[in-house]
């Protein structure tokens, strides 16, 4: 019986010190820009990155919320732009899973802005023109944002280095054509009159790499101009920004990753099988349930590990 007692107590011990030493290992190796370093996170709400008096602007537009960690002391850190979707007619920083991304990256040790840019006045949602012109308008202000962000580096402690931009549908749409297409290419396919003016430059701001959540591109052939790393979430059976290609020009993330794997670009495609658009079965553009917010954040933590090791490459020294 003492033996019995004592066997079991061995076993006790063992096996607590087994998960102790599990535990605090986890601790140890957890890794800054991949896992969950931070446990709060500060959050400043409608800052400016553009004046209000800049002509044919509503209040709410160039408005950004601000995501970071509250004790973190880094004074060059990755900046993240998240850009919402809403087909260009609708959505605002707070939109779908925005402040879900932007704070649980924020917790990896990143600093996110969650960006409002101009609505579209046409009609983006039935004429293509109008899309391309819509998806214009956000990089003109996406543009504006990485500005901003520069110039204001050091207040925001921002490694200017390591800029990603990121976003989902039309968000998503808009950080591909901001970093693949040139200002010139994007209004020649919208039809704006002043499009041969127009830079032809590709990445100007030396983004570092796109995270595009259901998402796609205009052009395929745009995407080997900057070999930019790219991570791509998308259900299959997307209806609103189909998975591959609808007959237009638009071409969704498994065509993405098919012509960026054929060209050599560093990039991921995480497919949801069955699903719709914002990975959720069936598609709706007002509720957002709890098991489509579990794939938002596997979603995230999907692209936190692609993007890790560009980001430590890239880092200022």
């Amino acid at each position: 019986m003492y033996f019995d007692l004592m066997k079991n107590m061995f076993s006790f011990l063992f096996s607590f010190a087994i998960l102790i030493t599990a535990t605090s290992f986890a601790q140890d190796t957890d890794i800054r820009y991949r896992d969950y370093i931070f446990k709060e996170i500060t959050v400043k709400k409608n800052l400016r990155y553009q004046p209000d008096s800049i002509a044919d602007t509503k209040k709410r537009d160039h408005r950004f919320d601000w995501f970071e960690a509250k004790d973190d002391t880094l004074t060059a850190r990755p900046l993240i732009i998240w850009i919402h979707g809403g087909g260009f007619k609708f959505g605002n920083k707070t939109s779908r899973g925005t402040p879900l991304w932007s704070k649980t990256f924020a917790r990896r040790g990143y600093v996110c802005a969650a960006i409002n840019y101009r609505k579209s006045k046409k009609r983006p949602l039935k004429r293509f023109a109008d899309l391309a012109d819509g998806c214009f308008e956000a990089v003109t202000d996406t543009e504006a944002a990485i500005d901003y962000f520069k110039k204001n580096a050091k207040l925001y402690r921002i490694d200017t280095n390591r800029i990603i931009l990121a976003g989902n549908s039309a968000g998503g749409m808009t950080a591909i054509q901001a970093v693949y297409s040139s200002k010139k290419d994007l209004a020649k396919l919208a039809g704006r009159p002043d499009s041969a003016s127009l830079s032809t430059q590709r990445n100007p701001h030396h983004i570092i790499g796109v995270i595009n959540f259901w998402g796609a591109v205009y052009d395929t052939s745009w995407l080997k101009n900057t070999m930019i790393p790219i991570i791509s979430a998308h259900g299959k059976k997307d209806r609103i920004v189909l998975y591959y290609t609808s007959g237009i020009p638009i071409y969704g993330s498994g065509i993405i990753h098919r012509v960026a794997t054929k060209e050599n670009i560093p990039n991921l495609l995480k497919t949801y099988e069955g699903l719709n658009h914002e990975l959720q079965k069936p598609f709706n553009p007002i509720l957002n349930g709890p098991r489509a917010k579990r794939r938002w954040l596997e979603a995230g933590a999907i692209a936190a590990d692609f993007l890790f090791p560009f980001v430590v490459s890239k880092k200022r020294t």
